[in-house]
């Protein structure tokens, strides 16, 4: 089998996206757009993968890791002169390479694969990836001879009124003879509007020598869009996200109106969870089977359990189990693990808190720092009271205990098993296991004294 290798162009600085982050990294779909173009590659068993890096470049080897190796385009002189800087790790190698826009994310491993197909069953020295439109304005267009036979590749810039007429476009995706490529950018020029060194005049110097040139038009335009701006990115952001929740409905998940769920590339959904409108799933959250997601409810980072519902509440980088109901308009913060059948009701926030099993928070609750048994009961109003101005501290309530309402539980401080907290209490000493604490001023009732103040005020 031939041996095949990639080269992503990652090293333009994007000032049309006018953002002070760096073009490949701005997300489609939750991922940087240029790991959504590694993803794919990954995929076609490369030997190996070249990201040419400019402006920014640090920042894009973080995002990448080892999903490539790197050089460096110094000087920003076009695409042909980007690949050149993969010369040193590539030239003398015999196969394959494909070169890729980082900035098309859109791009599927399966175009990749008919591409190569394409190329190695042709024998041909270089091919295109190509696609057809009715407005081609700013692509490079792709010139056949009367045979049908691709002859070259002409920027927008310098085509001339009769090219610009041609609807074929050049998507900036190429494979070539690995050996052959580097050859031919030897006798590339900068003689052109933009004083650059085109990758496209490679097909021009390879067809003058007689080699052949192949093309492979995708039926789908839509996934060979470059991004080059913030209208380009939403309207890629709207294909992958259609894509994404086409995947999930035929993977048996139940999205009920996908026009309007938003979920990030790497979410698992299971088959009969069900995601009500208004929903954003992101990050690595996994969903499992029988949930119930939404309406308006953003997750990010989060696993949650089957027959898990949660209304109009937003959780982020924590577990949740199974058949928990949370909401409406609770927020569970980072660190928290709620244990299976737990509720946690309206207008309840978590955060880096353990709920054990069958445990309620059921309204008006802040609970954090904290450590919560099974079956413990969190009366409405009660506050964990963590933070001391300069640490925060640790509540703990065991098992089967009983918070009453306005409780106020002055950390450190632990609540023992099977105790109670009367309603209205400030706790700021551990509670014995099955005690009743009360900590209140006593209730005096000084009768017929409202009269004297109603007489006082008039």
């Amino acid at each position: 089998m031939t041996k095949r290798y990639a080269v992503v162009l990652a090293a333009g600085q994007g000032k049309r996206m006018k953002s002070k982050l760096y073009k490949v990294l701005h997300p489609v779909a939750g991922k940087p757009m240029v790991e959504h173009v590694l993803n794919q590659l990954n995929e076609v068993e490369l030997e190996k993968t070249v990201t040419v890096v400019g402006f920014g470049a640090e920042k894009v080897t973080e995002h990448v890791g080892n999903d490539s190796e790197f050089v460096l385009q110094e000087e920003q002189l076009g695409t042909g002169h980007a690949v050149m800087q993969a010369e040193d790790l590539l030239k003398d190698k015999e196969g394959t390479t494909i070169v890729v826009a980082g900035d098309t994310p859109l791009i599927t491993t399966e175009t990749y694969r008919e591409l190569f197909a394409r190329h190695e069953e042709a024998g041909a020295s270089a091919t295109l990836l190509t696609a057809k439109t009715d407005s081609p304005d700013g692509y490079g267009r792709v010139i056949r001879n009367e045979q049908g036979e691709v002859e070259r590749v002409v920027e927008h810039k310098d085509a001339n009124e009769g090219e610009r007429l041609v609807t074929e476009i050049n998507t900036a995706t190429y494979c070539f003879d690995n050996k052959k490529l580097f050859e031919a950018l030897q006798n590339v020029s900068n003689q052109n509007a933009q004083g650059e060194y085109y990758l496209p005049d490679v097909i021009g110097i390879l067809r003058k020598q007689g080699e052949k040139i192949a093309a492979y038009v995708t039926p789908d335009f839509d996934e060979t869009m470059g991004i080059n701006d913030r209208v380009a990115l939403a309207e890629a952001n709207k294909v992958m996200k259609k894509r994404i929740n086409e995947q999930h409905l035929r993977n048996g998940a139940a999205i009920l109106d996908p026009d309007h769920t938003y979920i990030d590339a790497g979410v698992v959904i299971e088959p009969d969870a069900v995601i009500h409108p208004g929903t954003v799933l992101k990050g690595d959250t996994v969903i499992k089977a029988d949930a119930e997601i939404g309406p308006n409810s953003e997750i990010t980072n989060c696993h949650i359990g089957e027959g898990t519902v949660v209304k109009q509440s937003v959780a982020a980088d924590s577990h949740i189990g199974d058949r928990v109901k949370i909401g409406p308009f609770a927020h569970i913060r980072p660190a928290s693990n709620i244990g299976s059948d737990a509720k946690i009701g309206n207008f309840v926030e978590i955060k880096k808190t353990d709920l054990g099993d069958s445990s309620k928070v059921s309204h008006l609750s802040y609970i954090g720092d904290a450590q919560v048994g099974s079956n413990v009961n969190v009366g409405c109003g009660t506050i964990t009271v963590n933070y001391d101005g300069k640490n925060k501290h640790l509540t703990t309530i065991e098992d089967d205990a009983f918070i009453g309402c306005n409780s106020n539980l002055i950390a450190p401080v632990t609540i023992g098993k099977g105790s109670y907290v009367a309603a209205g209490s400030t706790i700021n000493k551990d509670v014995p296991e099955d005690a009743l604490s009360i900590a209140r001023a006593r209730q005096s009732n000084k009768e017929g004294y409202a009269s004297k103040l109603k007489d006082r005020n008039n």
